[in-house]
C-alpha cells in the first residue's frame, strides 16, 4: 500500500533530478509548495543568506539557532540582528542541559574530550527534537566546502529526521554567497572579517590562515570534521 510518505519520497527524488543546478529560489519555491510551507531553517547565523533566501518565498518562516552556551558573543549578536531585519522567526533551539548541568554530570570542558560526544548534546538532539513538527528544513550546505559535502543534493529525503532536506545553496560558490549578499545588503557576523570562515562554538573554533581550508578551523587539531548534524 503506498503512502503518503512514500508518493513525497518519489517526489523528492524527481526534484532531485530536475532540479539540480536550477536557481536557489526555484529550490525553494519547490521545497514550500511540496510542504505548504511547513518548513523551516536550521540557521547558524554565520550569515543571513538562507534565512534571507527562504523569507523571499516563506514570509515569516521559523529560522532554527542552535544556542550551545558556547557561541560568540558576535554571533549572538547577529542572531538578535537577523531577527530584527528580516521577515523570519527566530527559534532557539536549547539543549536538555545547560553547560553546568552538562558540566556537573561529564566533568567540565567535554568539547575537549570528547568534542562527538558535546555536539551531539548540544547540536544533534535538540536540533532533531526541534525538527519533528516541520515537513522540511533548509540548510546552507554548499558542495565546495569540503569533501563531506562534495556529493550534497538540492533536495533529498533525510531519513534520519523523516522528513526533506533541502539545500538550495549546494551548487554555490562562495563567490556566488558574496554576491548574493551586496546584491541584497545583507547583515555579516562580524567574525568573517576576522577572519573565521567557518563559524561555530567558541571553543572549538580558529581563524583560518588565508588560502587554507575554510573549515580547517573548526575542530583544530582533531580529526572531527562535521559536527554530526549532516553526516
Amino acid at each position: 500500500m503506498t503512502t503518503a510518505t512514500d508518493t513525497l519520497r518519489d517526489r523528492v527524488q524527481e526534484a532531485a533530478r530536475a532540479l539540480d543546478g536550477a536557481p536557489a529560489l526555484e529550490i525553494v519555491r519547490w521545497a514550500v509548495e511540496a510542504t505548504g510551507g511547513n518548513i523551516a531553517v536550521a540557521g547558524s547565523m554565520q550569515d543571513s543568506v538562507t534565512s534571507h533566501l527562504v523569507s523571499q518565498v516563506r514570509p515569516g518562516v521559523d529560522v532554527l539557532f542552535l544556542d550551545t552556551g558556547y557561541h560568540f558573543r558576535e554571533t549572538l549578536r547577529m542572531r538578535d540582528r537577523v531577527q530584527g531585519q528580516l521577515d523570519v522567526n527566530v527559534v532557539d533551539v536549547l539543549p536538555k542541559q545547560t553547560v553546568a548541568e552538562q558540566d556537573a554530570e561529564y566533568g567540565p570542558r567535554l568539547h575537549d574530550r570528547d568534542p562527538g560526544l558535546c555536539c551531539f548534546l548540544r547540536k544533534v538532539a535538540p536540533l532533531a527534537e526541534a525538527l519533528a513538527p516541520y515537513d522540511a528544513w533548509v540548510t546552507g550546505l554548499r558542495r565546495e566546502e569540503s569533501a563531506t559535502r562534495a556529493n550534497t543534493p538540492v533536495v533529498s529525503w533525510d531519513d534520519k529526521h523523516d522528513m526533506i532536506k533541502v539545500c538550495p545553496l549546494a551548487t554555490w560558490t562562495a563567490d556566488d554567497v558574496e554576491n548574493y549578499q551586496v546584491e541584497h545588503g545583507l547583515l555579516r557576523n562580524a567574525l568573517v572579517l576576522q577572519g573565521y570562515s567557518s563559524i561555530g562554538c567558541a571553543p572549538c573554533t580558529r581563524r583560518v590562515d588565508p588560502g587554507a581550508d575554510p573549515r580547517s578551523g573548526r575542530w583544530a587539531g582533531t580529526d572531527k570534521v562535521e559536527c554530526g548534524i549532516h553526516i
